[in-house]
């Protein structure tokens, strides 16, 4: 599944092969979390955009409109009608932010819907029952997401907890395979680094839960709270003792700061909301830094957001008319601005795999942060 065509420094250049196709690593992630990029864009937009592999939400699928329904309906591919890799998030992150609806026991987690107020149990196998439905090509273990102001003696407990939830997913998933009630037989399972920013307790969870022999691990619970420079020193701890052969994903990460620090690192694969986000409230990227196009200053500028740039947006419109669509509250300005967004996304981490594979990431690296610090918001 995972084929290494070059070290670059820290930078990891390969290939990740799925049922749907191949990711090539470095790779961002578009975030569909109920199957649909927020924004207006379906599934051609996010082929345009450059896009490899989906994202989305096992909890917010299995509360609306129901996995069930979507494994009835065909699986999350044929759903969204998207044709290309897929992984389903399982729904811990979202689970242990309702902090004031829900109750952790060592069986799962039950909960407040956000979306009627039901109750819900979920999980381990519940996880992976949802996932099993969904049928992305990579499910995620069911891992529990403290706070990151959480003490060391609370964080040591949920990293536990953590790894004896990735053993009952992993057992779950056996028996779901060998009873053929996965939708996508390919389907495989990343498992989930915890510890917080304490970083022995990083790196013994990473070797204990490397001993399960996953295809892909991620790491979770950060960005939430914690400063760069501790993120960055929590990555650092984790990844030499994570497998060199599999895909590393950082979840919920990040800036194009992040992603090029990550990289640097020995991070492949990342996800994060912030190109849609940031898109809807007209704040878009560039080479040169962040604009803000609900700026007066722009509002005669007929130049593209970018020069160049081959997104939606940029290909037939102006900084003036997608300022105007804003204020004239027409969704079009929602939907051009997240289509920008991820297409530089998605380009970024291409030009980060070319110079990886050219053995000039750190060159590369230092140049492209020289040019996005002039952010002129």
């Amino acid at each position: 599944m995972y084929k290494a065509i070059r070290t670059d420094g820290g930078a990891r250049r390969a290939d990740f092969t799925t049922p749907h196709g191949v990711v090539e690593l470095p790779a961002f992630m578009n975030v569909a979390t109920s199957a649909a990029i927020k924004g207006a864009l379906d599934s051609a937009d996010l082929r345009r955009a450059g896009c490899q592999i989906a994202l989305a939400n096992a909890y917010h699928l299995h509360a609306r409109p129901g996995d069930e329904l979507v494994r009835a309906l065909g699986g999350l591919h044929r759903f969204m009608a998207w044709d290309g890799p897929a992984l389903t998030d399982s729904g811990g992150f979202q689970v242990f932010s309702l902090a004031s609806l829900r109750k952790i026991r060592e069986e799962g987690v039950t909960f407040s819907s956000h979306v009627d107020g039901r109750r819900i149990f979920m999980g381990p196998e519940e996880s992976m029952v949802i996932q099993a439905n969904l049928g992305a090509d990579i499910a995620m273990a069911f891992d529990e997401c403290p706070p990151s102001t959480a003490d060391y003696g609370y964080m040591a407990a949920s990293a536990a907890r953590t790894e004896r939830w990735l053993a009952r997913c992993a057992a779950k998933r056996r028996e779901l395979a060998e009873a053929g009630r996965l939708l996508n037989p390919g389907q495989v399972l990343f498992g989930i680094n915890q510890g917080g920013v304490y970083h022995d307790l990083r790196r013994e969870h990473a070797r204990r839960i490397s001993e399960y022999g996953l295809p892909g691990y991620a790491i979770g619970g950060l960005a939430v709270g914690e400063s760069p420079e501790e993120m960055y020193a929590a990555i650092e701890a984790v990844v030499p003792e994570l497998p060199a052969d599999r895909p590393t994903y950082l979840m919920g990460v990040g800036t194009p700061e992040n992603i090029l620090e990550a990289v640097e690192r020995g991070v492949n694969l990342f996800d994060c909301v912030l190109p849609a986000r940031n898109g809807r409230h007209g704040h878009v990227y560039t080479n040169s830094g962040r604009l803000n196009l609900l700026n007066k200053r722009f509002e005669r500028d007929d130049a593209p957001i970018e020069a160049g740039c081959g997104c939606l947006a940029c290909e037939r419109h102006t900084r003036a008319y997608i300022r105007h669509l804003f204020k004239a509250g027409e969704l079009l300005a929602m939907r051009l601005c997240a289509a920008h967004n991820l297409w530089w996304f998605n380009e970024l981490t291409r030009e980060i795999r070319q110079a990886a594979a050219e053995g000039r990431f750190a060159e590369y690296k230092k140049r492209k942060l020289e040019r996005l610090v002039r952010i002129t918001d």
